[in-house]
């Protein structure tokens, strides 16, 4: 079901900036590079539906585009829309299974749904792309430590503090960080 969903909204999408919807170009003549251009501005200058909509318009043109699905998922996740942000995180990791982003929104994802086992091996995944990934360390260190799994969990505290002083290891009644990497990104 859940499948059939994302695939109707993404060819209503898809429909809608073929056919000069909100977020087409004006000229007719726009790139998947200019579209994906168009929603990153948006995204950045907080104006979610036209970065939804310039999203769209760079998958209508480029339907492999992993940053155009990346994007759409965290302004879902954002939006406390995770159903919608894991699909589209997933879309994104079928095109590039590095995307080392995507893996770690996708773990805060899952995470948040109750699926914490899901969640440590997608942070697994992305510390195996980065090892340097400081906030996947410290993600990881905090759900370990709510498995009672205490010794690897300072390990990956101590790494994650070590690649980042900020990320001090907290109380032991501390949550991972619930927020998605910086974005947009391209």
């Amino acid at each position: 079901m859940k499948g059939r969903l994302l695939v109707g909204v993404l060819l209503c999408g898809l429909a809608l900036a073929a056919c000069g919807g909100p977020g087409s170009a004006a000229g007719g003549n726009e790139t998947a590079a200019d579209a994906l251009n168009r929603g990153l501005q948006a995204h950045a200058a907080g104006k979610l539906d036209d970065a939804v909509a310039a999203y769209f318009a760079t998958l209508s043109k480029d339907p492999k585009n992993q940053f155009a699905y990346y994007n759409l998922g965290e302004i879902a996740q954002r939006q406390n829309r995770l159903v919608a942000a894991e699909s589209y995180y997933r879309l994104a990791l079928e095109l590039d299974p590095k995307m080392v982003s995507a893996l770690f929104n996708l773990a805060i994802v899952r995470a948040n749904v109750g699926a914490t086992t899901d969640a440590i091996a997608l942070y697994r995944q992305a510390i195996a792309v980065d090892a340097n990934y400081a906030a996947a360390h410290f993600n990881l260190g905090l759900l370990l430590r709510q498995l009672g799994q205490t010794a690897e969990a300072q390990t990956e505290l101590a790494t994650a503090q070590r690649l980042d002083p900020k990320l001090v290891a907290p109380s032991p009644a501390a949550s991972p960080i619930r927020q998605s990497s910086p974005s947009p990104t391209r």
